[in-house]
């Protein structure tokens, strides 16, 4: 998700039974469904628990008497701080994260096309850009020369050579 669509997710956009997060409105006033795992499920549910947020699942602080999502500058903020808790010493954001995400998508042997629904862009070609290949996925590509049937080199013998004596 992008920041901006993480902070304005609500508790009712989240679908338990069909392990799905609504995205609502998002970047282009566009839809999208992600899913969600069982172990963010349980996290979730013991966030929900602690916490009981009404209407957005990020609830901003600042409003009390009605309820506002959290800024996307604020999950920014959580964002850095769980790196640095963390103890990874690179710069850390909530784009790295979603970069890192769709990536792991790629390795794991997902299609362009899926990452770029997941991703909500609108152009397969910003999806090209946006990842980049890793030497591991690049190590997966099969060589279609390897499924010719060639001789070994032992069994053919040199055109227009003479055996040497």
């Amino acid at each position: 998700m992008r920041r901006s669509e993480l902070a304005r997710i609500k508790v009712a956009h989240i679908d338990s039974q069909r392990m799905i997060i609504h995205v609502v409105d998002g970047k282009g006033h566009k839809d999208r469904d992600l899913p969600l795992s069982p172990a963010l499920l349980e996290s979730l549910r013991v966030y929900w628990r602690w916490l009981k947020p009404r209407t957005y699942l990020f609830p901003s602080r600042m409003h009390r008497d009605h309820e506002q999502p959290v800024s996307d500058k604020a999950v920014w903020v959580a964002c850095t701080e769980a790196a640095k808790k963390s103890g990874l010493r690179k710069a850390v954001s909530p784009h790295l994260v979603r970069h890192a995400w769709a990536t792991h998508l790629l390795e794991a042997g997902t299609d362009l096309r899926t990452i770029q629904l997941l991703l909500g862009h609108e152009d397969l070609e910003v999806t090209a850009r946006y990842l980049h290949l890793s030497a591991q996925h690049l190590q997966k590509v099969a060589n279609p020369i390897e499924d010719l049937k060639l001789a070994s080199a032992d069994q053919t013998r040199p055109l227009n050579h003479r055996p040497r004596s």
